[in-house]
């Protein structure tokens, strides 16, 4: 068995231990199982049904992190990554394309992934955009989450109406002051108090380095939800997967690839296919420094196989009906554990694979927002460590990253903010040469 695994499952020369490959693997499960719960709760909103979405969510999980056993060898969990379904589920409600549209999005996004990854590009991409920029786009992306994860539990709200000129009108007729864009919710609501403990409690948890701290972060917010009446228990406990409500039949293979090329698309397609680029190519090179894998460059030794298996799991998620997969920055936590080699990824995949018999039980946790919200604001505020790594004191790095980052916010869009930046980043850059140009 040992020879199989240093054939098949890992790189050459790489030395592990079965104990580190399954406990690495069992904690990088429990440190990414919570996207089971958030995952479809997320998609909901973009109008695919939770029941089919857990079952595609936990499917998509085993197959992508097998895939990342068997073809790149490396102890790295793939999942339907957090940002991308709330682009799907947010960024494009305004533009009326339905969700078919939106899983056909994810595998023409997916099949150029690969392409590109094969033709060598990806790497050149990944030169053309700065560090900054790309940094700014993972702050974005962890402000959106902790906005939804603040909105969703009304902990703050906004006002539906807008600020149009009349609403500005005074009894004088001169302008008053405007309504702020966002304020306080109702925090006399047990929800909203449930969703801080449940984020202080979590937090805890992961400065404490438990394992599975987002996960176990929600198991005693779900009990004192019960506890008050705000939710019920699961009725049951276990159930046979694709089968009843479970059944992935509404939304398998049901992409609408035709309908999201009409050349009004193009731009959904650009942003997706950028935001799972940035997504990948952070999470390897981030997951390679915390295995001591990368090379003095900087760089991981055999980056495109990696790559190649983000696209597929992708290109997989979309046919069995749920958002863009990619390598979890969380499989850090089963590195530090001690996993090596591509079996830790069987050992995560067949737990993701297990998961689909308790799907009843996610589905309770998914009718509690104060349950998942907390993960939605932890794992934003993870995500603003990228905001060490952007140069605010440069302002040709900073102008692109603010734009980014405030109309991601302000707008509740994260395409608006992706576009905004890299309209702004050559804008900034040009404006630069020409002031240099003219100061000489």
């Amino acid at each position: 068995m040992r020879r199989f695994v240093d054939r098949f499952l890992a790189e050459p020369g790489t030395e592990w231990t079965w104990r580190g490959e399954l406990v690495g693997g069992t904690t990088t499960f429990l440190a990414t199982a919570y996207i089971v719960v958030v995952n479809p709760a997320i998609l909901a909103f973009a109008g695919i049904p939770e029941g089919p979405s857990t079952v595609a969510t936990a499917l998509a999980a085993a197959l992508g992190t097998l895939m990342m056993a068997l073809i790149a060898r490396r102890p790295f969990a793939v999942a339907p990554y957090m940002g991308e379904n709330a682009f799907l589920a947010f960024g494009l409600a305004a533009l009326g394309i339905t969700w078919q549209q939106r899983l056909g999005a994810v595998f023409v996004a997916g099949a150029l992934f690969l392409l590109l990854t094969f033709a060598g590009v990806r790497r050149w991409l990944s030169r053309g955009l700065s560090t900054s920029l790309k940094h700014a786009f993972a702050v974005a992306i962890g402000l959106f989450l902790a906005e939804l994860g603040l909105y969703q539990t009304g902990i703050f709200t906004s006002f539906a109406t807008g600020l149009p000129p009349a609403a500005l009108a005074g009894a004088s007729g001169l302008l008053r002051a405007p309504d702020v864009p966002v304020k306080l919710g109702d925090w006399s609501h047990p929800a909203a108090w449930l969703t801080l403990l449940g984020v202080a409690l979590t937090l805890a948890l992961v400065l404490r380095r438990v394992r599975g701290a987002i996960l176990l972060g929600m198991l005693p917010m779900a009990a004192a939800g019960v506890a008050l009446g705000l939710a019920p228990l699961p009725e049951r406990w276990l159930a046979a997967p694709f089968r009843g409500e479970l059944s992935l039949a509404p939304i398998a293979f049901q992409l609408d690839i035709a309908g999201i090329l009409e050349p009004r698309h193009w731009p959904v397609l650009g942003t997706l296919a950028l935001m799972g680029f940035l997504d990948t190519l952070g999470t390897l090179v981030a997951l390679g420094a915390a295995a001591g894998l990368l090379d003095e460059r900087g760089d991981l030794p055999r980056i495109e196989r990696p790559m190649a298996v983000d696209a597929l799991a992708s290109m997989a998620s979309a046919l069995v009906g749920t958002s863009t997969s990619g390598a979890y920055v969380e499989s850090a936590t089963g590195l530090r554990d001690g996993a090596r080699t591509g079996m830790a990824s069987v050992v995560t995949a067949a737990l993701f694979g297990a998961t689909l018999f308790v799907a009843p039980v996610a589905r309770a946790l998914q009718a509690m927002p104060f349950v998942y919200a907390p993960a939605l604001i932890v794992v934003g505020i993870l995500m603003l460590r990228s905001a060490r790594e952007v140069e605010f004191g440069d302002l040709v790095e900073a102008i692109p990253a603010f734009a980014t980052i405030v109309l991601t916010l302000f707008t509740y869009n994260i395409a608006n903010g992706l576009a905004a930046g890299l309209v702004a980043a050559p804008l900034a850059r040009a404006a630069a040469r020409v002031l240099a140009q003219v100061a000489a």
